[in-house]
């Protein structure tokens, strides 16, 4: 697994995901060619790189949104079709279904699965209360703030209990008040189901406060720039920002990303 020279912990850790020879263009750009990364098993990771490297066509690649052109990906040593994941979309507006309450939205997956009414709503439930969630589920996605909207997205992807969770820029489109609601919720999600959680972000300050691990990507074709270890104790506060350790690691990460910019 590549490792920077942040990495704290000599020991290899136990890859989920194995990306073996990634390629992929868009017409003439080369987005990816032949990338190699092992996404570690039960850890937030964070993708952060220049604007346009490629970060979100990672995840995407990864999920199976959008095809490769060569490589290999595989969970466990199995393919996508064989797993389940969960998926939370920048766009919260686009990704809900309007005409549906919350409830419906959260338990939407598990009625394409065809799961049973009573096991649907059992397992809402037992999610619900696991979360500690106090808002109104009966309402419509348009009744709900923007921060509630994005908290229904990512326990609808968390229904399907995933063996792993993508989330695309998810707080970008949210006012700052619910960036910081969203990102403690993010934390609690993470700390009580363990799930390899894989996080795009464009805000180097999130990137590192939510993640134990910072992926930094090169400009295109991506390369691996660094991947950073951060290993401060959960849950991440107001104290983490202003900690030696967090002020270090995203100086180093500040650090690299200025580099990878000036090279193009």
């Amino acid at each position: 697994m590549p490792a920077g020279p942040m990495d704290g912990a000599p020991a290899a850790e136990r890859a989920h995901v194995t990306i073996r020879g990634l390629s992929k263009r868009f017409g003439n750009a080369v987005i990816y060619d032949k990338f190699d990364f092992d996404i570690p098993r039960g850890k937030l990771i964070s993708v952060f790189g220049p604007n346009g490297c490629g970060k979100s066509t990672l995840i995407n690649m990864i999920a199976g949104l959008i095809p490769i052109n060569e490589g290999e990906i595989l969970f466990d040593g199995k393919r996508l079709n064989e797993i389940k994941f969960g998926y939370v979309f920048q766009n919260y507006r686009e990704a809900l279904f309007p005409w549906l309450r919350a409830i419906d939205n959260i338990e939407y997956p598990l009625k394409v699965m065809k799961v049973p009414s009573a096991e649907r709503q059992a397992r809402s439930e037992k999610l619900i209360a696991h979360l500690g969630v106090k808002i109104d589920l009966k309402r419509y996605p348009y009744e709900m703030s923007g921060g509630q909207q994005q908290l229904v997205s990512i326990m609808r992807a968390l229904i399907v209990e995933p063996e792993i969770l993508f989330l695309d820029e998810p707080f970008s489109a949210l006012d700052y008040e619910m960036t910081l609601f969203m990102r403690e919720q993010l934390q609690r999600v993470f700390q009580e189901t363990g799930t390899t959680t894989v996080l795009v972000s464009h805000d180097l300050e999130e990137a590192v406060y939510l993640a134990d691990r910072i992926l930094l990507l090169s400009r295109h074709p991506a390369l691996v720039a660094d991947f950073v270890h951060f290993d401060d104790a959960r849950p991440r506060t107001d104290e983490t920002l202003s900690g030696a350790e967090f002020i270090r690691v995203k100086a180093h990460c500040l650090e690299v990303f200025q580099r990878e910019v000036r090279k193009g």
